[in-house]
């Protein structure tokens, strides 16, 4: 089963290459979609893929890579699409 996963990522998720390293962990996973750093010093992303692959993506953005600080992660289940062609960063 397919599923889409919206996340809002806060905490110290800017300037410790959390994109970066979530684009490679999305890759790894075999995740389709997109992250971003927001203005507010949040962290936004989309994955899509395996429901099991989403759930292991969402449980490594409630770390994130090393220098990272995840306070809260809010979680939005959304439809899935299959709109993405592999995961980009988005500036």
């Amino acid at each position: 089963m397919n599923i889409c996963m919206h996340l809002i990522i806060t905490g110290r998720v800017q300037g410790v290459c959390f994109r970066i390293m979530t684009k490679k962990e999305a890759e790894k996973c075999k995740i389709s979609g997109w992250v971003k750093n927001r203005i507010d010093g949040t962290v936004e992303t989309v994955l899509e893929g395996k429901k099991k692959q989403v759930e292991l993506m969402v449980k490594w953005c409630k770390n994130g890579p090393q220098g990272a600080k995840v306070i809260k992660v809010d979680e939005n289940m959304k439809e899935f699409t299959g709109e993405f062609n592999g995961f980009k960063i988005i500036y």
